[in-house]
């Protein structure tokens, strides 16, 4: 079903974000945390949000 973005609440970013952690895709489930600290209100709960999932760092680690 394609929903359209703008219909989606920060509840449903919040989903995919924890979706894509447990899909071991860090760096996506930042980028829904945001939009879901975006579309809240009140700064605390924001700032809880983006706390729950931290951007993920960017250097990689070479395995041999």
């Amino acid at each position: 079903m394609t929903r359209d973005p703008a219909d989606l609440t920060a509840s449903d970013y919040l989903d995919g974000a924890r979706e894509m952690a447990s899909a071991n895709r860090p760096f996506l489930a930042h980028l829904l945390t945001e939009e879901a600290a975006r579309r809240t209100a009140d700064p605390a709960t924001a700032a809880g949000i983006r706390a729950s999932f931290p951007a993920p760092t960017t250097a990689r680690e070479e395995t041999d």
